[in-house]
């Protein structure tokens, strides 16, 4: 698969089939991760790869799900991600721009994902305190995002909206994703041209 049409294909996975990653795979997917640009090369991203079934419900439990589509794209345990990569930012090698660090790795593991015909989601909306507890992270490591991997158990759609960017489930249970149109955010040369 080349790059941009995993960019075209890849969509948020709230439901995933409970069937096991290959290690290997997952480790490509940080790899990926790690070799993400950085400013000034400080490389502060560090990662920690979860697959331990009940480690991955304490992960869970520390999440919220999909705020405009709750409680339905709240994944029940038999559609719970089975994978985990926690994003930490290390303080002690981060410049200014480690949050844009995170944001470049976790692009990049998104889109290997995608290539592994498997989905994800990023998740911002952690309690950071209780999961840093679960899994022994040091103070000089905030979680920045966790990102949930799996086999996907749902084929969200993207479409062209003009103004209305809520996503939605419709009466199929199928969720839709509306994106600004290209030229509502290309501008040429100018702002507003």
């Amino acid at each position: 698969m080349d790059v941009h049409k995993a960019i075209t294909t890849r969509r948020t996975i709230r439901r995933f089939q409970q069937k096991p990653i290959e290690p290997a795979v997952l480790e490509r997917i940080v790899n990926a991760g790690r070799l993400a640009p950085s400013g000034a090369n400080c490389q502060p991203v560090e990662f920690i790869l979860v697959t331990e079934p009940a480690l991955c419900r304490q992960v869970f439990a520390t999440t919220a799900w999909a705020g405009r589509v709750t409680p339905r794209r709240t994944p029940q345990p038999a559609e719970q991600p089975t994978a985990w990569v926690v994003v930490l930012l290390n303080s002690q090698r981060g410049p200014a721009t480690a949050t844009a660090d995170a944001a470049a790795a976790i692009e990049n593991m998104l889109l290997t994902a995608v290539e592994a015909s498997l989905g994800s989601c990023w998740i911002g909306s952690v309690q950071r305190k209780e999961l840093a507890a679960v899994l022994s992270i040091p103070d000089h490591c905030p979680i920045d995002s966790v990102v949930a991997f799996g086999f996907p158990d749902e084929s969200p759609l993207a479409e062209d909206t003009d103004d209305d960017i809520a996503y939605y489930l419709d009466d199929n249970d199928v969720l839709h994703v509306p994106k600004r149109k290209l030229k509502d955010v290309l501008h040429r040369q100018h702002y507003g041209s």
